[in-house]
């Protein structure tokens, strides 16, 4: 405060702390309304039974088979399940993924479900690229996670050098959080799932050529996963897509042997998500530094016009990288 005569005037607020403060108030209503919507929205919905997942063998190139039909007999039951419950939408999909031409490494159909499938031939793969999606991801909305993967083998297949075998794999290992929940703010989940993301690595290394060359391709809250797994994850690089933040401060502070790139197209939204965190009730909300900055110091590259949906799109610049990256030519990956 300062006097001036007989009248004491506050001088007005640093203009970062003016904005610091904007955007605390702006979290917490997102915050607050998430809080009283995601349980209406969760409510409106019982759960779906499903049987228990299959028993599988130790992932080995040898079991790839026997996991496969495993998996496929767990889906069909699931879908019958689904269908006798009443949800013809949730035996659709199961359905779809019990059918002969897909491989499935894990299926489990109760509740949102999960499920990890494999495009290619993972036996003999050089190039392995692990997607790992983020919210509102689930069996019902399987069959758009399953698009972005088919549309990556299939340039891989295309692009690959002659001789060169790639796989594809959609890890949907974990229950992502719902847009509009509360749990999309936090690490939670993400630190929920990063132990299962590192263990499923390590089995994958079991089960492929020993000088494979993984890839994490993470989109959106996907990205907070595989920032939180990022410690002693066995992969050759990490590939941040549509990210609000990892809950690191910069590359460095993941501490992994990976490369870590970073791409947000011009069309998505999430640039307007503040790049920053808050501790609210106990809980820390916000994801932290923009992978795509300066200041968090990964190998960031074009997307283009890519929207929040749109980095898997066929003929897409965001897609030719992911591709180049996964197969390893790095020189090849145009720079933003």
């Amino acid at each position: 405060m300062v006097r001036v005569g007989n009248h004491i005037q506050i001088p007005p607020k640093a203009p970062h702390t003016t904005r610091t403060h904007r955007w605390r108030r702006t979290l917490l209503a997102a915050f607050l309304t998430a809080a009283i919507a995601a349980p209406l929205s969760g409510a409106a919905r019982p759960q779906i039974p499903a049987p228990t997942p299959a028993a599988l063998p130790l992932l080995t190139a040898t079991t790839l088979h026997t996991t496969y039909e495993a998996n496929r007999a767990n889906a069909t039951q699931a879908a019958q399940m689904a269908a006798t419950h009443g949800d013809p939408h949730r035996a659709a999909a199961d359905q779809a993924l019990a059918a002969p031409s897909r491989n499935l490494l894990t299926f489990d159909g109760r509740g949102t479900g999960q499920a990890t499938e494999v495009l290619g031939d993972l036996a003999h793969a050089g190039h392995i690229a692990v997607l790992v999606p983020g919210s509102d991801t689930s069996l019902d909305t399987y069959a758009r996670f399953h698009q972005a993967a088919a549309a990556l083998y299939t340039d891989l297949t295309h692009r690959a050098p002659h001789g060169t075998t790639v796989a594809v794999i959609a890890w949907l290992g974990y229950e992502p959080p719902a847009t509009v929940s509360t749990a999309v703010t936090t690490t939670t989940r993400a630190d929920e799932a990063a132990p299962h993301l590192r263990a499923f690595i390590r089995h994958l290394r079991a089960a492929t050529p020993p000088q494979a060359h993984i890839s994490l391709l993470c989109h959106s809250y996907g990205t907070v996963v595989c920032g939180r797994a990022a410690p002693g994850l066995d992969a050759d690089d990490i590939v941040l897509v549509g990210s609000p933040g990892t809950g690191a401060d910069s590359a460095a502070a993941l501490h992994t042997h990976a490369r870590i790139w970073a791409a947000r197209g011009s069309g998505d939204w999430i640039r307007h998500v503040p790049h920053t965190s808050a501790d609210l009730f106990g809980t820390t909300i916000g994801f932290g530094t923009d992978p795509v900055s300066r200041a968090f110091g990964a190998r960031v590259f074009d997307a283009a016009d890519a929207d929040h949906s749109g980095y898997f799109t066929p003929g897409s610049a965001s897609l030719a990288n992911l591709a180049r990256i996964t197969l390893g030519e790095t020189s090849e990956v145009t720079r933003a």
